[in-house]
């Protein structure tokens, strides 16, 4: 088996991790509890993009508009379609990303990193300045992919576990409201 196919194969685990995530956030009123860090924000707004079916077969469903919109996308999730692509404002710490993810490679796209004292007002004229700028972007960017990945394996310890059914009997109640919606 090669990479694409792997790829191809497991793309599901992507899917399935966004669509816990908007539950988790919808649950709490976008508050998600992270073990060992406390509370953060997720919102999923503006755009989500579903898919269905493989090759000359597959569909795509985009769906645009503010979180109170985003109804359409839970009516595709009822109809079998799965979460590919969403995007999503983290909070957390005092800081705010907003950054599409895609589910097949757990890939970040379109990240706007948090504005901070140090790149809203640095000189860019002091190279040692310039440097801490850089530094700190870095870490921002470092910070999302480490929330996002304690995330992922909250999701995955859980996907494993034996509690998985009762947590896939309230995502699918989740789902299936917007069907009575």
């Amino acid at each position: 088996m090669d990479l694409v196919d792997l790829i191809v194969e497991k793309r599901f685990i992507g899917q399935e991790f966004l669509t816990w995530l908007w539950w988790k956030s919808e649950e709490r009123g976008g508050v998600v509890a992270l073990p060992g860090e406390g509370d953060i924000v997720v919102v999923f707004e503006k755009h989500m993009l579903l898919e269905y079916g493989e090759g000359e077969s597959n569909e795509k469903l985009i769906c645009r508009g503010l979180q109170t919109e985003l109804q359409e996308a839970r009516t595709g999730l009822t109809m079998g379609k799965k979460l590919e692509q969403a995007r999503i404002q983290l909070a957390y710490n005092d800081y705010e990303w907003n950054f599409t993810m895609a589910a097949a490679l757990m890939e970040f796209r379109n990240v706007k990193l948090p504005k901070t004292g140090g790149t809203e007002s640095g000189n860019k004229n002091n190279p040692e300045e310039q440097e801490g700028m850089i530094l700190e972007r870095i870490f921002l960017f470092e910070e999302l992919i480490r929330v996002m990945m304690d995330l992922l394996r909250v999701f995955l310890k859980l996907r494993v576990s034996a509690e998985w059914r009762e947590e896939l009997l309230k995502v699918r109640e989740w789902v299936n409201k917007a069907e009575r919606a």
